[in-house]
């Protein structure tokens, strides 16, 4: 019997979620060797690894990297390609989980409750009028980015009763709530939900001309790359008031550093991890092993970075 090929993980992937697909004939390493990248034809890639020129030479035989999720802003794609290396990604996997995601963060904001919860628990009861609660039913959300995730928002804003704009500059989005310009959505909507990858054109897209845009009181939530937001002018904006409420489940960098806006009392953070419920990164892991099995199998990936 001839040696098995050999795939590793770089970041945390859990064997028992990728080695059923991979099969019998392969062997997964989750903490490989400088010998097993060498060896490796296959990569499961984690979201937080950076993969460039460097890595890529210390896995000459790689046919197949496979990035649980779908953001490849740090895969050097170009080198990939110059090594003739498909990037494959998992679009879909964590859909509902990140969506979800987005209206855990809204709604947080929007019932005030972490300060009510530090009401009930300094015994403030009697205060509790001070603290307005707000609502969803009737409120319009404006939904910027609208692949698969952006049209799930939808779908559960359609649930709570919400009125919803939609903007991307690539994707189509139907007629009946498309606006032309992101900045006539800023200013239409009560609050605002980002679902777009970061690129070039797309970094820093909320900055402060773009917060002086949204209604006075407005809420914004960004479950998708922390480079979207330029995190000094949402300070800014939630100490003038223009923003009612931030929520972060992605930084710039990340991990987080220290910065004045994450102590502000009208924030909700978390570290990246909406998209990362049980049942979705589970299926993230499974549809990365299958990316990796495909090739191995003379195939193609599903679905590829480029």
């Amino acid at each position: 019997m001839g040696e098995r090929r050999l795939v590793v993980g770089l970041g945390p992937v859990p064997p028992a979620s990728v080695e059923p697909t991979l099969g019998d004939g392969v062997e997964f390493r989750p903490e490989p060797t400088p010998e097993d990248l060498a060896r490796a034809e296959g990569a499961i890639v984690r979201a937080a690894v950076p993969v460039g020129e460097e890595q890529l030479a210390a896995m000459p035989r790689l046919r197949v990297l496979a990035r649980t999720g779908v953001g490849t802003d740090l895969v050097d794609l170009d080198a990939a390609a110059r090594r003739g290396i498909p990037v494959a990604v998992t679009p879909g996997s964590n859909t509902h989980a990140v969506a979800e995601g987005a209206f855990a963060h809204l709604l947080h904001l929007v019932k005030r409750l972490a300060p009510l919860t530090e009401l009930v628990r300094g015994g403030g009861w009697a205060e509790r009028a001070s603290i307005p609660v707000g609502d969803l039913e009737g409120a319009t959300l404006g939904i910027v980015g609208y692949g698969r995730i952006g049209r799930r928002v939808r779908e559960l804003a359609a649930a709570f009763g919400m009125d919803v704009l939609a903007y991307d500059p690539v994707a189509e989005v139907p007629d009946e709530i498309r606006t032309e310009r992101l900045e006539d959505l800023l200013g239409a909507a009560d609050a605002v939900t980002l679902h777009l990858p970061l690129l070039e054109r797309t970094r820093h897209l909320i900055d402060a001309a773009a917060l002086g845009r949204m209604r006075e009181g407005a809420f914004l939530v960004n479950v998708s790359r922390g480079g979207l937001v330029d995190e000094d002018a949402a300070l800014a904006a939630l100490e003038s008031g223009r923003l009612a409420g931030l929520g972060l489940d992605a930084f710039d960098p990340e991990p987080a550093r220290p910065h004045p806006l994450y102590r502000h009392p009208a924030t909700v953070l978390t570290p990246h991890v909406m998209g990362l419920s049980a049942r979705a990164a589970e299926a993230t892991f499974v549809q990365a092993a299958e990316a990796v099995r495909a090739v191995f199998d003379g195939g193609a990936p599903a679905a590829t970075a480029r």
